[in-house]
């Protein structure tokens, strides 16, 4: 799994992006998430595998 390109603390929103293997970025070019949010990504992916090797994902 790989993080946005900015990870930071932050608040868990819980919301998130899941892509495939290329950075996910926002309409405005951002690509970040908080370390909160990754932290659900990485449980949700545990419990419910998307079936893909490797994903990204940000906001």
């Amino acid at each position: 799994m790989s993080p946005a390109a900015l990870l930071e603390p932050g608040v868990r929103t819980g919301h998130y992006r899941r892509g495939t293997d290329t950075l996910v970025v926002a309409p405005d070019g951002t690509s970040r998430i908080s370390a909160e949010d990754l932290a659900a990504a990485v449980l949700d992916e545990i419990e419910q595998a998307g079936g893909r090797r490797h994903i990204a994902v940000g906001y």
